[in-house]
């Protein structure tokens, strides 16, 4: 899954680059994960694969990386954690959803919700999840707009 045709978190991509945020032949959900540390980037790509409908589409592993893989890939989601070098992932998140509107973005941490930075609430982003409580089921709630925002 995580295979040669995903685009490195240096900004190079493997293989050929998708124009669309879903797979049209088979309707899967690309995702951007945004993290700048390599267990949860792994713990990511497992939840995505476990999601039936949803690809791991890309990485990236700081706030400005994220904004320039997320435009040339046009992911239909972004997860994005909260601390990164750069920008952090609230600005990003801003930058994301103002070039891309239709991107859905969830905040993630491994902070509790009340802990949260006042402006996580304001960037856009469709949810915050803590890092512990991402899941197959968590994806494809915000997703469906059936999870809660938790902020």
């Amino acid at each position: 899954m995580v295979g040669d045709d995903l685009p490195r978190h240096d900004g190079f991509m493997r293989g050929a680059q998708r124009s669309s945020t879903v797979d049209r032949e088979a309707s899967l959900v690309e995702v951007l994960v945004v993290d700048d540390q390599e267990p949860f980037l792994a713990a990511a790509r497992f939840v995505i694969g476990a999601t039936p409908g949803f690809r791991a589409a890309g990485e990236a592993r700081t706030g400005e990386e994220a904004v320039d893989v997320a435009s040339s890939l046009q992911p239909a989601l972004v997860l994005m954690d909260i601390n990164l070098p750069g920008i952090s992932g609230i600005e990003a998140t801003r930058r994301v959803l103002s070039a891309s509107p239709d991107t859905a973005v969830i905040l993630m941490s491994t902070y509790p919700a009340d802990d949260l930075p006042d402006d996580a609430r304001a960037c856009g982003a469709k949810a915050y999840v803590h890092k512990e409580d991402l899941t197959p089921d968590v994806l494809v709630a915000v997703v469906e707009g059936t999870q809660p925002a938790g902020f």
